[in-house]
């Protein structure tokens, strides 16, 4: 189902408006290309933050990663943590709201502390 600047979907609610608007549009273009809807808005999201704001160099690098029992949101080089919580599920939640409003990169790690994903590069 395509998107529009009243209908997009929750993730992208607290983006930009320049960006939720860029994004809306690539999402669109992906979903026309059978992209799964999830994938679709990931893509988009991190493409639409790259057009309107540039590399993301500059901007702030956060990452979500286990620590002992609890997973972690900390930035990256620091060791203040932000956010913690029992799982993964819940902490990415509140850690994928965090980074948008700060304009940040989320780079998200397994549980055997390997690299999984980078979101809003």
């Amino acid at each position: 189902m395509p998107w529009s600047k009243n209908d997009y979907p929750a993730s992208m609610k607290n983006l930009d408006p320049d960006v939720r608007e860029k994004a809306i549009e690539i999402a669109n273009a992906l979903l026309r290309e059978n992209y799964e809807e999830g994938r679709a808005i990931s893509i988009a999201t991190a493409q639409a933050h790259e057009y309107v704001e540039g590399k993301s160099e500059g901007r702030p690098h956060y990452e979500v990663k286990p620590r002992q029992d609890e997973w972690i949101l900390k930035k990256t080089d620091s060791d203040h943590v932000i956010f913690k919580d029992s799982t993964k599920t819940d902490l990415l939640e509140k850690a994928k709201k965090y980074v948008n409003e700060h304009d940040g990169v989320l780079s998200i790690f397994l549980a055997d502390g390997s690299h999984e994903k980078t979101l809003y590069e």
